[in-house]
């Protein structure tokens, strides 16, 4: 490891944090997260399932999006 590793981290956690003051503040704005169409749901009595694909799908590609972007302001 070199010290851009420990920058990356650093930034990451960062980042993370922002990410849970964003959601502790913000979850009544959020409801609409996790109950997109496509996301499967699947309550019984004594059984839940939950696998939300099309939130996976999206919040990867705005990651995707943001990473790339700070790779290009960055070089």
């Amino acid at each position: 490891m070199n010290s851009e590793t420990g920058k990356w981290i650093i930034l990451v956690g960062i980042g993370m944090v922002l990410l849970g003051v964003l959601v502790y503040f913000f979850h009544d704005k959020l409801h609409w997260l996790g109950r997109l169409p496509g996301d499967i749901r699947v309550e019984k009595e004594n059984f839940k399932f939950y696998f939300p694909i099309t939130t996976m799908i999206i919040l990867s590609i705005i990651f995707t999006l943001l990473l790339q972007l700070f790779r290009f302001l960055s070089k």
